[in-house]
């Protein structure tokens, strides 16, 4: 028995949606459907893992800008947009490490930016430079030892964005553009690094894409679809580098984007990476032409981009988004735009509450460094785990995800196999909390990881717990009770 396969995830591009996705499923889907691999329960370690960190980096990071709107805003995975909405979109991405494409969308501020600041700098001259100098100044180490305190259980790489480059010395080298793959052993030493202090590696790689085949500018629907590479040749050099990144680095996470070309065998794919890494996970972007907006090669987990899309109601999915309206480093973010570390953590415990996990994008600059502004927001998120981690990391959706107190703060709920957590976002005025849900006799309640127990009664909204004092942490505290059979949703 195969599994069924998890919803049309929402694409990294909103073009793969409506009238682009049909495009895109005739382009792409084959004059058959494709085997789907065997029936696989979902690792456990994933589903316990809730929170990981995906890094893009690549040679836009020299330039570093994008303007300052957002995706959702633009009309991000809506159906059917007309054409100067699509055109509006491709002009004014705010995709800093898509800067090779905005750069050639005419009337773009990116163009505009480069002119005044660049000249008629190549976008190879960027190349060039990350290559033998940003790479050459990197710390893995740095990365690793933040990811770590920021209660980070996976770590993501990208290994090639559109623009083509390499992040590692492959064996299989560019056809068309010389010297465009590192000398350095990035995804390899990040990956000896990260599991030094027991974070999983996982490898992104722009399989659908790829600007060193053709294709720009991409600047509505259409030439979107024909900017995707269709060509023997570059399923073969695709094909190549997953298997080599899957010898080489056996990453725990296969994470694909824009789905794959005719031809490509994604279940005979899996099936080797299962081989060689049994616990490890794919996303559903290795195939999005099925009939209906369904992925005709069942993944592990399915992907939701920037809140856009429905979660599956069954199945296991993943939140990426950046801190801030970008995933490359945008040299124009600032407070300003980035997520609060409370908002984060709200966000966290939303995704984690509804099933999910959330893998949250940091953009190095040019020089290889987190911005110190988006490792301060890591940091905040990691000091809240360490404290409240024991209502997240493990857990399970519970009979109900969401909830709200009496004083209107959102709760969030969640499943472990001793109890049931509130994690309660915000803080109340006073000591006492109402919550939406009911306790049975002989129920503890406990504030966090305390062993003290404490005062609980029933409420006409449905149980008021007494807290010793009113909790310090401002972005959110939690509540434990136990046992799980003893503790009820309010129905009504």
């Amino acid at each position: 028995m195969t599994p069924a396969p998890l919803p049309f995830a929402v694409s990294r591009r909103t073009v793969l949606q409506g009238t682009a996705a049909t495009a895109l499923a005739a382009g792409l889907a084959g004059a058959s459907p494709r085997p789907a691999h065997a029936a696989r329960p979902l690792p456990a370690w994933y589903d316990d893992a809730k929170f990981g960190v995906f890094v893009h980096w690549n040679p836009a990071a020299i330039p570093a800008y994008a303007p300052l709107t957002s995706v959702n805003e633009l009309g991000f995975g809506a159906a059917n947009q007309p054409e100067w909405k699509q055109r509006q979109l491709w002009r004014l991405l705010p995709y800093a490490e898509m800067y090779q494409n905005t750069l050639a969308v005419p009337g773009s501020e990116t163009a505009r930016f480069h002119a005044a600041r660049y000249g008629n700098r190549p976008y190879d001259a960027f190349v060039e430079e990350f290559r033998t100098r940003s790479i050459r100044d990197w710390d893995p180490d740095a990365w690793a030892e933040l990811f770590q305190r920021a209660g980070a259980r996976y770590g993501v790489l990208t290994t090639k964005t559109e623009d083509g480059f390499l992040l590692w010395p492959s064996a299989h080298r560019n056809p068309r553009k010389a010297r465009w793959q590192s000398t350095r052993d990035v995804p390899g030493e990040l990956a000896a690094a990260l599991r030094r202090r027991g974070v999983r590696f996982g490898a992104y790689y722009c399989g659908g894409m790829d600007w060193t085949f053709g294709g720009l500018p991409i600047t509505d629907d259409a030439s979107f679809i024909n900017a995707l590479p269709r060509t023997p040749g570059y399923l073969g050099y695709t094909d190549a580098h997953w298997r080599e990144l899957v010898a080489r680095y056996k990453p725990s996470v296969l994470w694909n984007d824009y789905g794959f070309i005719p031809g490509k065998d994604v279940p005979g794919l899996h099936r080797d990476y299962y081989r060689q890494v049994p616990d490890g996970v794919v996303n559903d972007r290795f195939d999005q032409s099925g009939e209906g907006g369904t992925s005709r090669v069942p993944a592990d987990f399915a992907t939701v981009e920037y809140g856009e899309g429905t979660p599956p109601a069954n199945g296991k999915w993943e939140a990426c988004r950046g801190i801030g309206t970008s995933f490359g480093y945008n040299r124009l973010e600032s407070d300003a735009t980035y997520l609060t570390p409370a908002a984060l953590i709200h966000y966290l415990a939303e995704t984690v509450a509804d099933g999910g996990n959330l893998l949250l994008n940091v953009g190095p600059t040019g020089t290889g460094r987190i911005p110190p502004e988006q490792e301060e927001r890591l940091l905040a998120v990691g000091r809240w785990l360490k404290a409240h981690g024991h209502a997240v990391y493990g857990t399970r959706k519970w009979q109900r995800s969401r909830g709200v107190t009496t004083e209107g703060l959102k709760v969030c709920y969640t499943a472990a196999s001793d109890a049931v957590h509130a994690i309660v976002l915000g803080v109340p005025h006073g000591r006492t909390v109402d919550l939406d849900l009911r306790l049975t006799r002989g129920a503890t309640a406990h504030q966090g990881n305390a062993r003290d127990r404490l005062r609980w009664e029933n409420t006409p909204h449905g149980t008021r717990v007494t807290l010793p004092a009113r909790p310090r942490d401002k972005e959110a505290f939690t509540l434990r009770f136990a046992p799980p059979a003893a503790v009820k949703p309010v129905t009504g």
